[in-house]
């Protein structure tokens, strides 16, 4: 007999409570302090103390503590100079997932759907009569015999080539994907913090598809003056330099990196607040901040077309919406046929995820 097995409610202590309290400030911080223990740690004290994070059982020494003994933090000096660990590197990474995605179930290993049907093993409930070059185990013999009893009666049974149906199979695909995140001075402008929405998504979209899509790859380009590739776990310290805006070498580096894939669906998501404003001609940088300089514009667009030559999509997310940036992204957008959206820092998060997911039901070449 089943039943239910009821047991006294123990609430959690002051001090498991107080910690969790803390951690969910502390890790947000981290995202603004780049990484940086010893300002967030000091912010979380500004924070405690006027919001009264704290209770008469726990405080920021005890989370500190508590911190280094479930291996967050580390000091490798032994002075007091607190670095944040692995364990530490993966929490910011999915609570950015949380934050921005939800709560996704793990998946199976480069599950993507694209637009072409045939052999591949996700039903999408789509019938066609048996064609020469289809294999046995596609043949859906329920429909087949019903077939046949039509066709030819119950009485003298028989199944023919003409009765047989196929049920079309999704095929499924590995997506090899770069991250470009703008890292020019720009983005901490006028007041307004736009790195850390840009990173919290590049965390959130590395998370995603290590956790639901481990079959796909993805790679992250920063650019400001020049470009450079760096690793997942270099994320949450990713800081803006006194940079101009090189869009070229960010989309060149880029480049080369897709070319090394083997997967033939390949992507790009560019992240950024403003128009390419630098190139480097051999040794020297070539600047203008003021207008769309020509000279920068058209050897952004000459690569936007290899780009669209190679049947490489390219999304860019314009974290800004000055009105004269958008005929550079219309222009931009065409030459390479890619997509552009116009988004806030808000709904930045949800812009990327759709365009991820919509990209999962379609080959992208």
């Amino acid at each position: 007999m089943k039943g239910f097995l009821f047991t006294p409610y123990i609430p959690e202590s002051d001090e498991k409570a107080g910690f969790e309290n803390f951690k969910k400030v502390f890790f947000e911080i981290l995202n603004y302090t780049a990484g940086d223990v010893t300002d967030a740690l000091d912010l979380l004290t500004q924070v405690d103390n006027r919001y009264g994070l704290s209770n008469a059982a726990y405080g920021v020494g005890d989370f500190i503590q508590d911190l280094k003994e479930q291996g967050y933090l580390s000091d490798k000096t032994g002075k007091g100079e607190f670095e944040i660990t692995a364990k530490s590197e993966q929490t910011i990474r999915k609570s950015a997932l949380e934050e921005i995605f939800g709560k996704l179930q793990k998946g199976n290993k480069g599950n993507h759907r694209t637009n072409q049907t045939g052999i591949g093993d996700e039903k999408t409930s789509e019938f066609r009569p048996f064609e020469y070059g289809d294999l046995s185990d596609q043949i859906d013999f329920n429909r087949s015999i019903r077939n046949a009893q039509i066709n030819h009666g119950i009485d003298s049974f028989q199944l023919t080539h003409d009765d047989l149906e196929i049920e079309e199979k999704s095929h499924k695909s590995g997506i090899a994907t770069v991250v470009m995140i703008d890292i020019s001075h720009s983005m901490i402008l006028y007041g307004e913090d736009r790195i850390t929405p840009a990173k919290k998504v590049a965390m959130a979209l590395s998370e995603l598809i290590s956790t639901k899509y481990p079959g796909d790859t993805v790679d992250y380009v920063v650019f400001g003056n020049d470009a450079w590739p760096i690793t997942k776990k270099e994320l949450p310290y990713l800081k803006v330099g006194p940079y101009h805006t090189n869009t070229y070498a960010g989309l060149e580096l880029a480049l080369n990196i897709l070319k090394k894939k083997k997967t033939p669906n390949k992507q790009v998501v560019m992240i950024t607040d403003g128009k390419p404003t630098c190139l480097k001609i051999g040794s020297k940088y070539y600047k203008n901040s003021f207008g769309l300089d020509r000279k920068v514009i058209n050897k952004t667009m000459q690569m936007a077309a290899q780009f669209r030559k190679l049947g490489i999509p390219i999304t860019t997310f314009m974290i800004a919406s000055d009105p004269y940036l958008q005929q550079f992204v219309r222009e931009f957008t065409e030459t390479n046929n890619g997509r552009a959206y116009y988004s806030s820092l808000d709904n930045l998060g949800e812009y990327v995820f759709e365009d991820f997911i919509k990209n999962r039901k379609k080959t992208l070449r």
